[in-house]
């Protein structure tokens, strides 16, 4: 019977379904199995499944079913809960349990259904009960703190015992066998009435015991049992265990465990499993989209220029690593130094600078990419769009600076990655985007809150005293927000739209600007953000006090001397300083500049490898003039002193070759010794084995599905229905070959492998593709790795790993699943 508050062609049941998710996508009609191909794209990847068979085994995997439920809002995961508790379940016991059988409680309870039906997660059978996948019931241990069915705690429990709880109860069974007994108790504890009447009369003590485990979730015990099961309980405790009001497992060590039955009965007709159909809303104040878009652009212009000057610092002075790992508090605070901002700007300039690909780690130092030259050609608003891309995917937040305990984290650090900061950013500008037209939230923060509705699994940090502060800071500082309502960059954020984006950026940012007014205070100011010669000729010749919407540099002699150092001359930093200034340059930076050009390299320092001296200069002019000589580098700098830039040993060598008899000296000027050396092998290195591996094919990456559009999607929908349900797998003895060889390869070792995860395990190999896997080491740990640039060489996998970032070598008999990367 199908409910009133929840239409048919929600779970239209026209036909007889089965209980199976095959016979469910059977009945479906190519409109409805293309929104679930487009709800759970990874179903959809290369190899494309060929029946709903397979479909049905690609959505029902526990890696599919994870991907799918960071997407699903709270109500989702409540509805989900609440059914797992009670699968399988009909609609209107389901809304009843929730309550949420009229108004909108009702309408947000089919609008959650619906969504778990659009993701092939929740599904009606022919008998009207609802079905759940597998992997979704498995997500949790104990739904709404309820243990297992009584039927599933009394599976191991013989006749006898099962007749003496029906004897203390006073029931009698039809007949006196296993089944019978089982089932006449099950009937007893399903009807709450009876359940409440019974506990009412029993002992005080077992009351309370009954009552506040009832209450409270169930604790789990993990030690085995070989031999019987203590039986050291309490008078309250053996008088529930006689009427099955609790049960104790025999096998394991831990406190009785209480049936379902049993606990809901105990909790009241009154309490409902809990249903948040709405998020919190913040307090809201009216702000025009003008003021938004001014708030916006002038925050990302702030930003903007403060992440040019950071990285510009990084590229000329690249940051030193730590031994850990990540660049430590002090190079953090050097950055922020120079380029005049916070120290939590500095790590989001960091972070999404890495992630796009501009800074890269060079041996002990973190150092600018040949990408970054061609991003700090480019003007403010598109330097803008690539780190606002790279910060919108980016598995962290930047803006983290302490752990659990308080210490200090260290940037680019490389820590796991975190897809719950992900789903926190769609999250905060989903929850932007749900205030009303023409308002923000009155303070920030409040949005914090709604973050938790919207993406219930995203991860809050632990420095935070406020929901998601560091999150809704980052969010301001970059422009995605504005006086706490969705700004034109965080609507094309969320839309996930670069060619948006970019737009977005271009009309709140200015072009970069070129030129600058310098004053007699021996300051120059630049409105707006400056291009990348201006700001490099000025930082080159000045230092940077202040940037932002307006950034101010100060001359001093240092500074000037600086610019000389690098080659510039009087004449040409005069020059260049009067090409980009708005008036001619004042008198006193001329003055500066002249005064501090007239002292430089008056005083040179030149290096040299050795020296040689004497006190003939006849003989020092003809080895500075010796043809044969001129490969070590002379020079004369002095009547008898000539330096060499070819080391000692060999000058010495290349003298006494050429007819002379030089002697070594020590710092002291002590003649050096020569003795005959003994010089040793040491033992041969063999170098590692390097496995030929497959390049990336262009335009894949890992962790990102294949992009598929409606029509794509439909197609695939039809061509799906249109197959038979099932097709046999390969058996090469039966007359059914594999598709290819490598196939056959690998089915022949990966025996706990299923035949789709082989094929696409296959299609991974033949096609150059990064793949998934779980995979089961030698200590028995499981672990899912991703790989890429696989080689296979029976009975091994030579890949590249990107959990250990190195080579590895895999037994292919030891991979227990596989999924698309």
């Amino acid at each position: 019977m199908s409910s009133p508050h929840l239409p048919n062609e929600v779970f239209p049941i026209t036909k007889k379904s089965g209980s199976t998710l095959a016979a469910r996508l059977r009945d479906l009609d190519t409109a409805e199995l293309g929104r679930i191909l487009a709800a759970r794209p990874d179903a959809a990847s290369a190899p494309e499944p060929r029946c709903v068979g397979e479909l049905a085994d690609r959505l029902q995997r526990p890696a599919s079913v994870a991907l799918a439920l960071p997407r699903l809002a709270l109500p989702h995961l409540q509805v989900a809960e609440a059914l797992a508790a009670l699968a399988p379940a009909s609609r209107d016991v389901l809304g009843s349990f929730l309550d949420a059988a009229d108004g909108e409680r009702a309408r947000a309870f089919e609008a959650a259904l619906e969504g778990l039906a659009d993701r092939a997660l929740v599904w009606p059978d022919g008998n009207g009960l609802l079905r759940m996948s597998a992997p979704l019931r498995q997500a949790w241990d104990t739904p709404l703190g309820l243990d297992a069915p009584l039927a599933q705690l009394l599976a191991s429990t013989n006749s006898d015992e099962l007749g003496r709880m029906l004897a203390a109860l006073g029931v009698k069974p039809s007949r006196n066998n296993k089944q019978e007994r089982l089932a006449a108790l099950i009937d007893h504890h399903s009807d709450p009435e009876r359940v409440v009447a019974l506990v009412a009369k029993a002992p005080a003590a077992a009351r309370k015991l009954l009552e506040r485990q009832a209450s409270r979730a169930p604790e789990r015990s993990g030690l085995i049992l070989f031999g019987a099961a203590p039986s050291s309980t309490g008078p309250g405790e053996r008088w529930a265990l006689e009427r099955g009001l609790l049960i104790r497992d025999r096998h394991r060590y831990g406190p009785a465990r209480m049936p379902a039955e049993v606990a809901l009965a105990l909790r009241g007709p009154d309490w409902h499993a809990p249903f948040t159909p709405v998020p919190p809303v913040p307090r809201s104040v009216p702000v025009s989209a003008s003021r938004i878009g001014q708030e916006a652009a002038a925050a990302s212009m702030v930003f903007a220029g403060h992440a040019a000057s950071a990285l510009r610092v990084c590229a000329t002075a690249p940051p030193a690593r730590l031994k850990a790992g990540g660049v430590g508090a002090r190079e953090l605070s050097r950055i922020g130094k120079a380029a005049q901002c916070d120290e939590i700007v500095v790590r989001l300039a960091l972070e999404t600078a890495s992630a796009a690909g501009l800074l890269a780690r060079d041996g002990d130092r973190v150092a600018a990419t040949d990408a970054y030259d061609t991003w700090a050609e480019e003007e403010p608003a598109d330097q803008l769009a690539v780190l606002l891309r790279a910060w919108w995917t980016l598995p962290l937040t930047p803006g983290g600076s302490r752990d659990e305990d308080g210490k200090a984290l260290p940037a680019l650090a490389g820590r796991p990655p975190c897809g719950g900061c992900v789903l926190a950013r769609q999250g905060l500008l989903t929850a932007a985007s749900q205030l009303p037209p023409g308002e923000g939230a009155a303070d920030p923060g409040e949005l914090g809150p709604p973050i938790g509705w919207h993406r219930p699994l995203a991860d809050e940090l632990p420095q935070d005293t406020a929901p998601f502060a560091t999150l809704i800071r980052e969010a301001e500082l970059l422009g995605a927000l504005a006086l706490g309502a969705l700004s034109p960059i965080g609507a094309a954020l969320l839309t996930d739209d670069a060619r948006a984006l970019a737009d977005a950026c271009r009309r709140l940012l200015p072009a970069a600007s070129g030129t600058a007014r310098f004053g007699s205070d021996l300051t120059a100011v630049v409105a707006g953000t400056p291009s990348t010669a201006l700001g490099t000729l000025l930082d080159s010749a000045a230092d940077r006090e202040t940037s932002g919407a307006a950034s101010v540099w100060r001359f001093s002699p240092g500074s000037v001397r600086r610019a000389l150092d690098a080659g510039l001359t009087y004449e040409g930093l005069t020059a260049e300083l009067a090409a980009v200034a708005v008036e001619p340059l004042p008198q006193p930076l001329s003055y500066l500049i002249h005064d501090t050009a007239r002292g430089h390299g008056r005083v040179r320092v030149v290096s040299a490898t050795c020296v040689i001296h004497g006190e003939e200069p006849a003989l020092l002019a003809e080895l500075a003039a010796h043809r044969k000589l001129a490969q070590l580098g002379l020079r004369q700098v002095a009547p008898t002193v000539l330096i060499c830039r070819t080391p000692p040993d060999k000058t010495l060598a290349a003298l006494r070759s050429a007819g002379y008899a030089p002697v070594s000296e020590k710092p002291d000027g002590s003649v050096r010794i020569e003795r005959a050396q003994r010089p040793r092998a040491a033992g041969p290195v063999p170098s590692p084995r390097r496995p030929a591996g497959r390049s990336r094919p262009r335009g894949t990456e890992i962790g990102t599905p294949d992009a598929r559009s409606a029509a794509d999607l439909s197609a695939l929908a039809a061509r799906l229905l249109a197959a038979p349900q099932d097709i046999p797998e390969p058996d090469p003895w039966d007359g059914r070959p594999y598709a290819s060889d490598t196939e056959e390869i690998i089915a022949g070792y990966a025996r706990d492998l299923s035949f789709t995860d082989v094929r696409q395990l296959a299609h991974a190999v033949d096609g150059g593709a990064a793949i998934t896997i779980e995979y089961v080491a030698t200590s028995g740990n499981t672990t899912v790795r991703t790989l890429s640039r696989l080689d296979l060489d029976p009975p091994y996998l030579h890949a590249w790993c990107h959990l250990r970032d190195d080579e590895r070598l895999f037994t292919i008999s030891r991979i227990h699943g596989v999924m698309p990367a």
